[in-house]
């Protein structure tokens, strides 16, 4: 209904950017968190061309210059989200510029660039609420093989005083998978645990209910 909704403001005027970002959000939102990108409701071209549209009309309209450095990630084209994403770190006008850093390291970190990536996430941790930045800064120490800072960023994730952090079901699986390599089993079956209550549905879910059979 809202992207309908979105579509119908734009046919009236094709040069609204509010709706062109709007209409970009909501197919980013399909695509988000999936790990099956080939879900029929994610539709990243359709992200990445009302985005672009919207940058087209509005240049400076760096919340869709952010949006866009997103769907660049999940294209797996990070050079390309990176020089997207850097100037987004450096304007003092975006005040979300927290956002930015975060898919600006996450980039450096899945294009290899772990090091760099752990300098740029902690960077988005400066707005300590940004659960998201705890989780990737945790994914990247466990990349780097520093398993007990990707423990503490993890938690720090999962203790942000907001619903969505604590059930970003992800960042309870990251730490159980985190504290199984560092042979804290109880506590990662206890993550393993809260994992599966969010939803054992998801791709997450269904991982952690995995895990959980085999730890029987």
């Amino acid at each position: 209904m809202a992207l309908e909704h979105c579509q119908r403001a734009i046919e009236l005027n094709d040069e609204n950017p509010r709706a062109l970002y709007f209409a970009s959000t909501i197919h980013l939102f399909f695509c988000s968190g999936k790990l099956e990108l080939q879900d029929p409701d994610c539709r990243l071209t359709d992200a990445e061309k009302y985005a672009r549209r919207a940058l087209t009309v509005e240049p400076n309209f760096r919340e869709a210059k952010n949006a866009l450095g997103q769907i660049l990630i999940l294209e797996q084209r990070y050079p390309e989200a990176m020089s997207t994403l850097e100037p987004l770190t450096k304007d003092p006008s975006f005040e979300s510029s927290y956002l930015a850093w975060g898919n600006y390291g996450w980039a450096e970190v899945l294009g290899g660039k772990v090091d760099q990536g752990i300098e740029a996430l902690k960077n988005s941790i400066t707005e300590p609420r940004f659960c998201v930045g705890h989780y990737r800064l945790g994914l990247a120490y466990e990349k780097k093989g520093d398993l007990d800072a990707a423990e503490k960023s993890l938690t720090n994730a999962v203790t942000v005083d907001a619903p969505e952090c604590k059930n970003l079901q992800e960042a309870w699986k990251g730490r159980a998978e985190v504290r199984m390599k560092l042979a804290h089993t109880a506590d990662a079956k206890t993550d393993f645990e809260k994992c599966r209550e969010i939803s054992a549905e998801t791709p997450a879910g269904k991982a952690c209910v995995d895990a959980l059979a085999r730890m029987q």
